[in-house]
């Protein structure tokens, strides 16, 4: 139905959609244009992030520095005590050896003198089995001696007694004999006829001389019977000149055995003698053979140091050498050195532990070099790859220890807002500083992706 009002609500309604769509084309050209600004700013915000990411690795590594400078100088000072306790070990170890080296020097010293004593202990019972036997000689001889002694003295008395007996028999016919000459005399000088009285005289006379001779020989002749029944009782067989020959041998054995003694006695006075003679001459000889004993010890441990003195003067030419090339090879600097007095650049006995101190300063700035390179370098290399510090090359030869006898337990370290807490000062190992050290690094690279997640979103929305 055509009227006016629907002619003119199609009107409007055919405004409205031009309308419509003039502002449909409008929109659509604006999110085509807000589409093309989203896109720039993904793009500048993509940009962004990429910068921040750099800048964030910078400042990691900013931090890292600064964290690793401080965990360095701990590291030198650990490692300093460390190298100090290495070298009084060693000093020990060292010093250990030589007392062990002299005291196996004194044990076979000991060994030597234990043998040269033994001898000497034998030679000294020798010397007293023979001096004993010596005495044992001398007293049998002494005894032999005095029993000698007494019977010589006995034959002396039987002699004496024989004697004076003999004179007294000797003075009566003497007497006898004298009467005869002096009646003999007498007649001749008378020449007188009293030949009958003299003959009857003399017949008396010496009927009286033959009873007196009878008498004698009576009495004489009892001693001997007495005598002779003494010596059958004496024989055991009745033979008297078996046992005169024996009592014969017996003297001349006696006498014999006398004769020895006296030799004996002689030569055992004459070894007192020599013997006296050679305790004066060992007292003289021995103080200057303990002089001179003195002396060989003195110029044998002369000639051992002179030896050890040949040898350390060897030893420190070649460190001198090594140490002059090792120093022109890693350019140390000597003006310290030369500064001094009388100082000409080369390596002596008095400035070679100056020397020594450069090399070794040297060497451990070095070392500190190689050892901040790794660490640097630490990041390209794989995390499993334990981190090996050259200052500490020569621990491997020491003993290992009881962890729990050097220190106590380690306190669990917690990440808080700085990379690691310094609150609580614990020793760690290289490996535990590795691991700290990685974990914050990994922390602080977490923290930087979601910052960088975060501001994403909000550009967003």
């Amino acid at each position: 139905i055509t009227s006016l009002r629907n002619v003119m609500l199609d009107d409007r309604n055919c405004m409205e959609l031009q309308c419509l769509l003039q502002t449909k084309y409008q929109y659509d050209s604006l999110i085509r244009d807000r589409k093309a600004l989203l896109a720039d700013l993904d793009n500048q915000i993509l940009e962004l992030e990429k910068k921040i990411a750099r800048e964030n690795q910078i400042a990691v590594k900013v931090k890292q520095a600064n964290c690793s400078k401080r965990l360095q100088k701990q590291i030198e000072t650990l490692e300093m005590r460390l190298n100090n306790v290495t070298v009084h070990f060693d000093t020990t170890l060292t010093r250990n050896n030589k007392l062990r080296e002299e005291i196996e020097n004194l044990r076979i010293q000991k060994a030597i003198l234990d043998n040269f004593y033994l001898k000497l202990h034998k030679k000294l019972d020798q010397q007293r089995r023979r001096m004993n036997t010596a005495v044992e000689q001398t007293a049998q001889a002494y005894e032999q001696r005095m029993e000698a002694l007494a019977r010589i003295s006995a034959m002396n008395e039987r002699h004496s007694k024989d004697t004076v007996q003999y004179n007294v028999e000797l003075q009566e016919q003497e007497r006898v004999l004298d009467q005869e000459t002096k009646l003999k005399t007498f007649v001749l000088a008378k020449f007188t006829d009293r030949s009958e009285l003299e003959e009857k005289a003399k017949k008396k006379k010496a009927l009286k001389v033959a009873q007196r001779a009878k008498r004698s020989q009576g009495e004489s002749f009892e001693s001997q019977e007495v005598a002779y029944k003494r010596l059958l009782e004496l024989a055991e067989d009745g033979d008297i000149d078996r046992l005169v020959n024996g009592f014969i041998e017996k003297e001349e054995k006696n006498f014999a055995c006398f004769s020895y003694a006296t030799e004996l006695n002689n030569e055992m006075e004459k070894m007192q003698r020599r013997i006296k003679d050679l305790q004066v001459c060992s007292r003289l000889f021995m103080s200057p053979l303990s002089q001179l004993e003195k002396l060989m010890e003195t110029t044998e441990e002369a000639n051992r140091y002179e030896d050890k003195c040949k040898e350390s003067s060897k030893v420190l030419g070649q460190l001198k050498t090594d140490m002059e090339v090792l120093f022109k090879e890693i350019n140390c600097d000597a003006t310290k050195i030369m500064k001094q007095l009388g100082e000409n650049g080369q390596i002596t006995d008095l400035n070679l532990m100056q020397f020594f101190g450069l090399v070794e300063k040297k060497a451990n700035e070095l070392l500190l070099m190689e050892s901040i390179l790794r660490y640097m370098s630490a990041d390209d290399l794989d995390p499993a790859q334990p981190f090996t510090n050259p200052l500490l090359a020569g621990t491997s030869l020491l003993r290992p220890m009881d962890r729990a006898q050097l220190c106590p337990p380690a306190v669990t370290v917690h990440m808080t807002g700085l990379p690691f807490s310094w609150a609580v000062e614990v020793p760690l190992d290289h490996g535990q500083l590795r691991q700290l050290i990685l974990q914050s690094h990994e922390k602080e690279w977490g923290n930087a992706i979601s910052m960088g997640k975060k501001g994403r979103n909000g550009v967003k929305v």
